[in-house]
């Protein structure tokens, strides 16, 4: 009896119920338990979790600002926990899927480096595991992403997949045959740290030239402040906007004017929009995929993007003329990509929660049938004679 109420204990905390299901993936998410689970997308400004069904469908939403990351770890862990909890007093909740801003490693369990956060080899999935009492996966935020525009948004019917996603920054991730390609040691696809241009801008990273810092948000950022700090005539409808305070021009604001028609903000997405084509045709000679999505928040940008990026891709994509042109799309699921796929990718392990959950309830009906038996037969034992 003792070793049975060991093994209910055990099995209460669901904390070892985990594994990775990398080589798995494709077969395993059409036959996924259709249950609700929660993603949580995991940024250098936010935190966002959501409660999401087997069709991609949120079923609700919530948001709150990442602490800072000078805090500890256990800071952000305690923000996750909080808004788990709170969506599990309104759902059913059977896994949790985490997007992560940072390099994750192989086994999807430890976050080895995230830049906006305070996280150096942090044992995320075990630490969340053990506290939510539920599965926990952990991925890096453009796999997750890519995973939920394969699944449900710009992605589908496709075999061969690459997912660019613009913000600060630039991530992404790689689809083949239905499975994440995340490399020998987990942190494959981090194609914003390409060098395009040798001995040019400094990037965070260390080194120079970086496709990052020639598209990105940081990228037109940079560009438009310079003009504005050199008092460009080009310039002066982007500093009239922001009163002469050149610290508050922003990307929104420089998308905003562009589509307004201002030469000078056209003009800067056409060149970050280049800058993207260059790097797809040098991801297409690589890796020849079918199509590419384009998320991030400047994606919002649209066309203002995308039209100069496929203009580049088709001069500079190698054997041109000569070959199929992959299909460059803009992302559908928008800043709740991340959080959806880390959801829908948290389904996969949801199932050998319910199996180790079923188990674990069989067993103990096994032992209160045991038990049953034992007490009956000692009620209905004859009285020795005297």
């Amino acid at each position: 009896m003792s070793t049975y109420r060991d093994f209910a204990h055990r099995g209460s905390a669901r904390a070892t119920v985990l594994r990775t299901v990398g080589t798995r993936e494709r077969r395993s998410h059409l036959t996924a338990p259709r249950v609700p689970t929660v993603g949580i997308d995991i940024g250098g400004t936010k935190v966002m979790a959501g409660v999401v069904d087997a069709d991609g469908v949120i079923l609700e939403k919530l948001r709150t600002e990442t602490p800072d990351k000078s805090k500890s770890p256990k800071v952000v862990e305690d923000t996750i926990c909080e808004l788990v909890l709170d969506l599990s007093d309104r759902h059913d909740v059977h896994a949790v899927g985490i997007g992560a801003a940072g390099w994750v490693d192989a086994d999807r369990s430890k976050v080895l480096f995230a830049p906006h956060l305070a996280w150096r080899n942090e044992p995320l999935r075990d630490a969340l595991s053990a506290r939510l009492a539920v599965p926990v996966l952990v991925d890096n935020d453009a796999n997750t992403a890519a995973w939920a525009e394969w699944r449900f948004g710009a992605g589908r019917g496709e075999d061969h997949l690459v997912m660019i996603t613009l913000g600060t920054g630039i991530g992404g991730a790689i689809l083949e045959d239905g499975q994440v390609k995340r490399g020998k040691y987990g942190v494959a696809g981090e194609f914003g740290h390409m060098q395009v241009v040798p001995g040019g801008h400094r990037c965070p990273c260390g080194n120079r030239g970086c496709w990052e810092q020639y598209s990105s948000g940081n990228a037109l950022v940079r560009e438009a402040r310079e003009l504005a700090a050199a008092d460009s005539p080009v310039a002066h409808s982007l500093i009239d906007r922001v009163g002469g305070n050149i610290g508050d021009i922003t990307g929104p604001l420089i998308t905003e004017l562009a589509r307004e028609g201002d030469a000078m903000c056209v003009e800067l997405f056409q060149d970050i929009g280049q800058w993207l084509g260059v790097g797809i045709a040098n991801l297409a000679a690589a890796l020849d995929p079918s199509c590419f999505v384009i998320g991030g928040g400047v994606s919002a940008a649209d066309d203002l993007l995308i039209g100069p990026a496929r203009d580049a891709f088709r001069r500079h994509l190698t054997g041109r003329g000569y070959r199929p042109e992959a299909r460059i799309a803009k992302a559908e699921l928008g800043p709740e990509a991340g959080m959806v796929g880390a959801a829908d990718l948290a389904r996969l392990v949801a199932r050998r929660f319910r199996r180790a959950n079923r188990r674990r309830v069989e067993r103990h009906e096994r032992y209160e049938r045991y038990a049953q038996a034992l007490r009956n037969s000692t009620s209905v034992r004859p009285t020795p004679e005297p």
